[in-house]
């Protein structure tokens, strides 16, 4: 039984060993690694460095009027437009109870309750990194529908998941939470 495990593990290593040294080296199993050595009977391989494409990344898939994400891309486009009561009809509960919740703070003059960048996730405003690293995703399940967004601002990752529901056949926020901040706006308590 020893005997046959032996001969089982040297026959496994030979293979592995006969795989990394040609096999991959000549891209049957995936590209090569960049150091791989070709072997004795293999062509020469070019060592230059690869060509780099220098064309404009591809353009992101137009955003459909009216889709998820439609209603929440002017959220990076104007700062602070989660705090214009003007944009209540966007919202429904949660979300919206807290936005009201907090004009109603701020009318009282106790102050403010929330931030005005939180769909910056809190981070400094700046409009051209934002504008130049910003994508998002949307995934849509029936009336639910998400919408990831993601940017850099300074070196630092920040990561939104905005939740919205399909109402009177349009799509309305009920909530926004920072993955990176892990936060999220309905769970604020403006009183």
């Amino acid at each position: 039984m020893l005997r046959r495990l032996v001969l089982a593990l040297s026959s496994l290593s030979m293979l592995a060993a006969g795989l990394n040294g040609g096999a991959c080296a000549q891209g049957l199993f995936g590209s090569p690694p960049p150091n791989a050595s070709a072997g004795v009977n293999a062509p020469a391989v070019d060592k230059s460095p690869p060509a780099v494409d220098k064309s404009p990344p591809a353009p992101a898939a137009p955003i459909l009027p009216g889709s998820p994400t439609a209603v929440v891309r002017p959220f990076y486009e104007h700062l602070g437009l989660e705090l214009d009561p003007a944009q209540r009809k966007n919202f429904i509960d949660p979300a919206k109870s807290v936005l009201d919740k907090s004009d109603a703070l701020r009318a009282s003059g106790q102050g403010e309750c929330l931030d005005p960048n939180m769909a910056l996730d809190n981070a400094d405003y700046d409009k051209l990194a934002i504008d130049k690293s910003l994508r998002t995703i949307e995934a849509v399940n029936g009336d639910d529908a998400k919408v990831v967004v993601a940017f850099v601002v300074e070196g630092h990752q920040h990561r939104l998941e905005w939740k919205l529901k399909k109402v009177g056949g349009d799509w309305k926020i009920s909530d926004f939470l920072s993955v990176t901040g892990e936060w999220a706006l309905s769970q604020y308590q403006c009183e």
